[in-house]
């Protein structure tokens, strides 16, 4: 089995999780309604993909 020789610092230990951090999400512009999406994805407001309607949006039920 394995063993290691020495302890190991914490200053080593310390580095090698200084780098894992969370990225910014990546967003691009809807070409139909102009709202920033994720990249690849189905608009969620106007249901287009790459320019073609693939989801048919519901009315939203007006309260009078």
């Amino acid at each position: 089995m394995a063993v290691p020789k020495r302890k190991q610092s914490k200053q080593r230990s310390n580095t090698r999780y200084s780098q894992w951090k969370v990225s910014p999400v990546t967003l691009t512009e809807c070409p139909q309604c102009h709202e920033l999406i994720k990249p690849h994805n189905i608009c969620p407001k106007c249901g287009y993909y790459d320019g073609v309607l693939k989801v048919e949006q519901k009315e939203k039920k007006s309260k009078d």
